[in-house]
């Protein structure tokens, strides 16, 4: 029997759901080295929401930071977190971004690319898995895992079959909201193990309380590969603890291997900033224990901190538990999408909408009408024509590949960010994040060039070469 592969995930997941991922990579560079030798199977670094939080809130190049961490971790894989055709931005992009994308995320030494799709529609994650397999990385396609009427094992099989077809090279069951019970788990990857022959990986949270006897029992059941967390940065709405999941099992068949005095040093480098990061506010300690309105509603962490904070701004906090109850009825009406960005947003600001203004749909975003013209994908079950009308009229519905609808963009955000490039990357960042993207852009040529962009006329500009 094989023994049991870990990826680490403070990098990106750990630090994502603990302190909405605003670890610097300075923070990170000290410990790489260590992290390399402790004989993880991959480090989930970059993709999710690190590439927008460099952008947003850290003045960092979120492609240099992949740079940095690929020049000192060199015996270990890297991976990240693609959206599918949402590469890790919000809406859909061309065939010719995706393909864009991905190859300079593997050029610049991404190894393993794990795909979602927020609604689970394949068609969505194709062009994504072709361009990994095209350029020389390892395309890991994940099924998106909620529960529901519409939902059952049998979908999450059928799932796993589509994207070893469609060329995964391993698959991922991806529990966001750690929602998998243990028992559950088991038959889940007993039955998927029996028809595919790839590896499978298990994604889960602590957020429930369960994740630990998920995991026991998804490996016990034959899964190859789990997500943990360090400690300082585990458990919660985070990831289990990687030495707790080691200890758990050393001596047995499924030994992961790993190097507990290594991890040590890892866990010890952690924690002082972590500390610095509950001081400073960034890390709710609500979000490290266990949260059974994860069981109840099937809200993921993230969601259910970005719920209370819409309300506060509106000085409704009181009004929470009327949001939580609003928010499957949303799902239901929507087609029971799994509830995974962008869509746990988009059905949770609707929640939010409906609680505050008394009306169910009396305001509706221009993203919740996408899910229902389709522009998302498919959802799981048709949506019925009474929400239908009531959110969208008469419009019609596209059943098509949403991204067959757009345009080649890749050369007209070349021409949008011409002033700015410094590397070839930049279009990437240009085209996913144009707002942030040129507000850090100008950041960056001050720092080089000395150059103030505010105070320069069109005209009168100097563009570096």
């Amino acid at each position: 029997m094989a023994k049991l592969k870990i990826t680490e995930t403070v990098l990106r997941d750990g630090q994502q759901s603990l302190m909405a991922t605003r670890m610097k990579t300075d923070e990170m560079i000290p410990i790489l080295e260590v992290m390399d030798s402790v004989g993880y199977h991959a480090i989930e670094m970059w993709g999710g929401a690190t590439y927008d939080s460099c952008l947003r809130f850290l003045d960092e190049d979120p492609w240099e930071r992949l740079r940095s961490i690929r020049k000192r971790v060199k015996n270990t894989k890297l991976q990240m977190l693609l959206r599918g055709q949402n590469l890790l931005g919000y809406r859909h992009y061309a065939d010719d971004l995706v393909d864009e994308f991905v190859n300079k995320a593997v050029c610049n030494g991404i190894d393993i690319i794990r795909v979602f799709d927020a609604l689970n529609d394949t068609r969505n994650l194709q062009r994504s898995i072709e361009a990994c397999n095209k350029f020389g990385g390892h395309a890991q396609g994940a099924i998106s895992y909620t529960k529901s009427p519409a939902h059952n094992n049998q979908v999450f099989i059928q799932l796993a079959k589509e994207l070893e077809q469609m060329g995964a090279k391993s698959v991922c069951i991806k529990d966001m909201a750690g929602l998998l019970d243990p028992y559950n788990a088991y038959e889940l990857v007993k039955e998927i193990k029996k028809v595919i022959s790839v590896p499978l990986e298990l994604h889960t949270h602590a957020t429930s309380g369960l994740g630990s006897l998920t995991y026991l029992k998804a490996v016990e059941a034959g899964a190859d590969i789990i997500d943990t967390a360090i400690s300082p940065f585990a458990e919660g709405t985070s990831q289990p603890s990687t030495e707790a999941m080691t200890v758990a099992f050393k001596g047995t068949p499924h030994d992961t291997g790993l190097d507990l005095c290594q991890l040590n040093k890892v866990s010890e480098h952690f924690k002082p900033i972590r500390e610095k990061y509950i001081a400073e506010g960034l890390i709710d300690t609500k979000l490290m224990g266990v949260d059974v309105n994860t069981l109840v509603y099937q809200v993921p962490g993230g969601m259910l901190s970005n719920l209370l904070s819409q309300l506060k701004q509106s000085n409704a906090e009181d009004r929470f538990d009327e949001v939580l109850k609003e928010v499957p009825k949303v799902r239901a009406d929507l087609g029971y999408p799994p509830l995974v960005t962008p869509t746990s947003q988009i059905i949770g600001t609707q929640a939010v909408l409906n609680v505050l203004t008394g009306e169910r749909y009396k305001m509706v975003p221009n993203e919740v009408k996408m899910i229902v013209k389709g522009m998302y994908g498919k959802t799981t079950v048709p949506i019925s024509e009474e929400v239908k009308n009531e959110i969208i009229g008469d419009e019609e519905q596209i059943t098509c590949r949403p991204a067959d609808l757009i345009e080649p963009e890749l050369d007209n955000v070349k021409k949008e960010c011409a002033r700015y490039l410094e590397q070839d990357e930049d279009v990437l960042t240009q085209a996913m994040f144009p707002k942030n993207a040129e507000e850090f852009f100008q950041k960056r040529a001050g720092r080089i060039y000395g150059m103030d962009w505010n105070l320069l006329d069109e005209e009168d500009m100097v563009y570096p070469v």
